[in-house]
């Protein structure tokens, strides 16, 4: 079996002596790559090794950016005031990183205003293009209609 590690020479030895040179330094004799010819086997310390691991994927989890998605809700018959006032949410929560998911809800016999809704977002998107793309596009899903703006990569 060939044997590699940090603290012993590298080469090919029997079993009982890999065994042996593991003990002899207080450590484990770990399989690496049993299925080639002769397996390789690193004298490692398995606790150490596991913590390290452990320690990376720690590491590399709080690295990774959270997306966080604010919602903005309109009715089909909003009021312009009302509107600019989500439009400025809108747009600080693009500066800030955020995604935005802006629906249009329809209550009751509203579903008829289905164009309405449509032009709402899109104007919506059109006056955000600065801070934020369109993700998706004006989808009706039940009584919602969704559109969600991805903030634009700041260089």
């Amino acid at each position: 079996m060939r044997v590699v590690g940090d603290e012993i020479e590298p080469g090919v030895y029997p079993i009982e002596v890999a065994i042996k040179m593991a003990e002899d330094l207080g450590v484990d004799l770990v399989e690496i790559a049993p299925n080639v010819d002769p397996p390789v086997c690193k004298v490692v310390d398995y606790g150490k090794y596991l913590y390290e691991l452990k320690k990376k994927a720690k590491e590399v989890k709080a690295k990774a950016s959270k997306v966080v998605v604010k919602d903005i809700r309109f009715g089909p018959h909003t009021d312009e005031h009302d509107y600019l006032f989500k439009k400025n949410h809108a747009m600080k929560f693009l500066q800030e990183g955020s995604k935005v998911k802006a629906f249009v809800f329809f209550r009751g016999r509203e579903i008829v205003f289905k164009e309405q809704g449509t032009i709402l977002l899109l104007r919506f998107a059109s006056e955000l293009e600065e801070w934020g793309k369109a993700e998706q596009l004006p989808v009706l899903e039940g009584k919602k209609m969704l559109m969600v703006l991805a903030p634009k990569k700041t260089k």
